[in-house]
């Protein structure tokens, strides 16, 4: 995950600086072909805010994702916490039984001995 950030990090580094020096190329009035009319304008800086809008509804996705993961993990912890206290409870309810039955046989009175060989 690390690597993947410092991929992307220096990607976009790389491409503000192609940006930041063909600048005049970018700002360039061109005619924009918007499939009902043609108007003028910066082809370039259009491009530069659609991948701008894309960037961001990527980060938004990824965040979004995150969290839901985050969430899932906490309530599957909630869940698993409480099935573990009630296997807790189930076993010294059986150790408990178990010291009962152990405690009745103990009181019992012996009966007399088989004679056998």
């Amino acid at each position: 995950m690390r690597a993947q950030f410092i991929l992307a990090t220096i990607v976009l580094l790389l491409t503000l600086i192609l940006a930041a020096l063909n600048w005049t190329a970018l700002s360039a009035p061109a005619p924009i072909n918007l499939l009902v009319t043609q108007v003028q304008g910066p082809l370039g800086l259009v491009m530069l805010g659609l991948g701008a809008v894309m960037l961001a509804l990527f980060v938004l996705q990824v965040v979004s994702l995150q969290a839901s993961v985050l969430l899932q993990n906490r309530r599957q912890s909630r869940e698993l916490t409480a099935q573990r206290e009630l296997a807790d409870k189930a076993e010294a309810s059986r150790f408990t039984e178990l010291r009962q039955v152990l405690g009745a046989r103990v009181r019992e009175p012996q009966g007399p001995e088989r004679a056998g060989g």
